[in-house]
């Protein structure tokens, strides 16, 4: 069958005055049988089209909610290596998704990727695997087979590494282009977060992906001639979508998984653009959807807790508590440092995040290098973030555990996530010496006219409701930024008492690290994740009462139903998750290509 590529970049999203009978109705086109039918074109979506569909007796499709970007039309806010454009935009994220941080949090937007390559289309491009001991952690919870050893050659797989090709670590012709900006080519201000590293005891490292030890280096990120690879321009090329045996869909949302028993024989989902029903008769039904939106699909299939679905009025068919249950994500901070104009970056040198650390807390030395740190030498796109340096803090080994839940049997009502942060106390404990050690490298750094001077032009940040709303491009922000940032240029105390007053409303970094108290306050109302999110589908075995899926992804007490994304992840690696997520999914992808 040849491709039918249904785009709908603009379309806006479908009211959701959808009845219990049309749900319920098989009043749907048919689009045909398919071997396979993935259920999300993001960063594991994508790479099982491609690998699946190698195979021309296969037939393959693929529904992504969001719009197309096929080669030769990739939007060049995505392509751009400054992400946080588009990243604080609303047009390729779900826009009602909503994560609370901490028990006593308020919801707020958790951005997510809803277009072709998912959120490898909207993400920093960070390219790091995450440590050895993640992975044999994985192993011995009961995911077999999923140990460091097991998952390096498909490390090596996904990978063009232009720094360090080829090699027993890594891969010289994968699809995935990574590379680093070196030291002789960092701004300045990335030179003195390097010297305030160095000054206070930290190595640095080659290869944070090579070399697993504390230290800083510059960051690996997927990403060539200065444009961001995604999983859809690295695995749907040109080639792969001339394959007869491939059928791209673009702006379907999958209303339902339908179901002969407990065999799941396809899905049904609707065009954003006209709200015309689909029909896809599957072998099997592959979820790629996200650690959010596949537990989601799943729940509403009536395969989850019994109890909790029948409060929402949804028959179960197989009951597995795990669903939605051991969401993870890194606990975050971030801070903010005044740039003198010679620390500046040109606006037209657009990737501004190149330098990172792992570092031990010491809260459990059984767990060293149990916290990440980056840097960016730009806080946002316009004049007034091009005076600010941005870090970022987060716990690599977090210990809190959420969930997440449905609101509504309604298909097209999101979900909550509750991210349940600093349920651990030991988690706490990790991001106070963490504050405590970045103030110590900045002050170590040169930063600022005095030692006074680094101290106080260091301070919180927090991506605020009016932040968020000042990071939107457009001709106003750009005036209104312009404007700010001309304010941050008047003479030291006066900047500095403006920041105070109007930035941090008098909360200040001295302050907090003088008092405990203070500082436990100051992580528990700001604190969030930086969308890593994962474990809602965790794999072991089927005697584990939480586990969701075998090793290989398949639902347990079910048929024809697998799901291959970050919700398999038991715990958290070490890293950001989207290489992690495209090496899980070659890997699996390479079992059922075997297995088929």
């Amino acid at each position: 069958m040849a491709n039918a590529i249904r785009s709908s970049a603009a379309a806006e999203p479908v009211a959701h005055s959808i009845s219990a009978a049309a749900v319920a109705s098989d009043a749907a086109s048919s689009a045909g049988r398919f071997d396979y039918v993935i259920v999300g074109g993001g960063s594991a979506g994508c790479v099982l089209a491609n690998r699946l569909s190698a195979d021309p007796a296969v037939r393959v499709a693929l529904i992504e909610a969001g719009p197309d970007t096929p080669p030769g039309a990739v939007p060049e806010a995505i392509l751009d290596s400054y992400p946080m454009p588009v990243f604080h935009g609303d047009k390729w994220i779900w826009p009602a998704l909503r994560a609370r941080a901490t028990a006593d949090a308020a919801p707020r937007v958790y951005e997510q990727g809803r277009v072709m390559g998912g959120s490898s289309s909207i993400n920093v491009q960070s390219a790091n695997r995450g440590l050895p001991r993640d992975y044999d952690d994985w192993a011995a919870s009961g995911a077999h087979g999923w140990a460091w050893d097991d998952v390096l050659p498909y490390f090596r797989k996904l990978e063009r590494d232009l720094n360090f090709p080829g090699g027993v670590l890594h891969g010289a012709d994968g699809p995935i282009p990574i590379r680093r900006i070196l030291p002789q080519d960092w701004p300045a201000f990335g030179r003195a977060f390097a010297k305030g590293m160095s000054a206070t005891g930290l190595p640095v490292l080659q290869d944070q992906n090579a070399e697993f030890g504390d230290g800083y280096f510059a960051s690996a990120f997927s990403n060539e001639d200065d444009r961001r690879a995604t999983t859809a321009t690295a695995y749907l090329d040109t080639a792969t979508r001339r394959r007869p045996n491939l059928s791209i869909h673009a702006g379907l949302q999958v209303e339902r998984l339908a179901f002969e028993g407990v065999r799941a024989c396809g899905v049904v989902a609707m065009d954003r653009t006209n709200g015309a029903r689909l029909k896809f008769d599957a072998g099997e039904v592959v979820l790629s959807a996200g650690a959010l939106q596949s537990p989601a699909l799943l729940l509403r299939a009536g395969i989850g807790d019994a109890e909790s679905l029948a409060w929402l009025g949804i028959g179960c068919i197989r009951h597995l508590r795990g669903v939605g249950r051991n969401l993870q994500d890194h606990p975050a901070l971030t801070f903010c440092h005044f740039l003198e104009a010679p620390m500046r970056m040109p606006l037209a040198r657009r990737r501004a995040s190149m330098v990172a650390a792992r570092l031990s807390s010491g809260v459990d030395p059984a767990e060293p290098s149990d916290l990440y740190l980056s840097s960016a030498t730009r806080a946002a796109w316009h004049a007034l973030g091009n005076r600010l340096g941005l870090f970022f803090l987060w716990c690599n080994r977090p210990h809190s555990r959420g969930r997440l839940q449905l609101q509504s049997p309604d298909p097209f009502a999101a979900p909550l996530a509750d991210l349940n942060l600093l349920e651990d106390p030991r988690d706490m404990e990790r991001l106070a010496v963490g504050v405590r050690l970045l103030a110590q490298i900045v002050a170590a750094s040169g930063l600022g006219d005095s030692a006074d001077g680094a101290a106080r032009d260091f301070f919180p940040a927090a991506f605020s409701a009016r932040v968020k709303a000042l990071s939107r491009v457009g001709r106003a922000n750009a005036w209104a930024t312009s404007l700010l940032g001309m304010f941050l240029d008047i003479p030291a105390p006066l900047r500095r008492a403006l920041v105070e007053r109007f930035f941090t409303k008098g909360l200040s970094v001295q302050a907090l690290l003088a008092d405990e108290a203070a500082l436990h306050g100051f992580i528990r109302e700001n604190v969030f994740g930086v969308w890593h999110a994962s474990g809602t589908c965790r794999m072991g075995p089927a005697g584990d009462a939480q586990a969701v899926t075998d090793n290989a992804g398949r639902v347990h007490g079910t048929a024809g139903l697998r799901v291959v994304d970050a919700s398999l992840m038991p715990r958290l690696p070490s890293a950001n998750t989207n290489i992690p997520t495209i090496m899980l999914a070659e890997k699996i992808a390479d079992a059922m290509t075997h297995r088929h």
